[in-house]
């Protein structure tokens, strides 16, 4: 084959330091923006963004040269920083680390609608119950001291 195609689509999910509920409903939509702009800075596709206060849900696409870690710390630190200085909220930062699930190609759809539905879904499940959730149908090994 003489060139290279690629489907790499992310679920990303991390957290405001010590879950705090930061994230207020009157910037949140500008924050989704936001990260959706670093993304596409970093060379990759948004494809959904989304959460509630005190977390955030991206569906990305990347390019086989992008390294996730590369950009999951430009999220981080960019957005931290736009948080501080537009928002103007001092206290704002994420917790260390985050998840990451691979998403198919024919499930790209479903994941879109389950991050644009976290206002409703988190109205009965808990930011740990979902996590714990999905760590567990990626057959990802975790830590629970390391889920708070």
């Amino acid at each position: 084959m003489p060139s290279t195609h690629t489907c790499l689509l992310y679920h990303l999910v991390f957290a405001t330091k010590n879950r705090e509920t930061l994230i207020a409903i009157h910037w949140r939509a500008r924050l989704h923006e936001y990260l959706g702009g670093v993304v596409q800075g970093q060379g990759g596709t948004p494809q959904g963004v989304g959460g509630v206060a005190d977390h955030v849900h991206l569906l990305i696409g990347l390019k086989p040269t992008e390294r996730l870690a590369d950009l999951v710390r430009e999220l981080k630190k960019a957005s931290s920083i736009w948080v501080k200085e537009t928002i103007r909220e001092p206290v704002f930062c994420w917790q260390e680390g985050y998840a990451a699930f691979t998403v198919s190609a024919s499930a790209k759809a479903a994941v879109q609608a389950y991050i644009a539905n976290q206002e409703q879904h988190h109205r009965t499940k808990t930011f740990r119950e979902e996590l714990t959730e999905f760590l567990r149908k990626s057959g990802v090994d975790y830590d629970e001291r390391y889920l708070d």
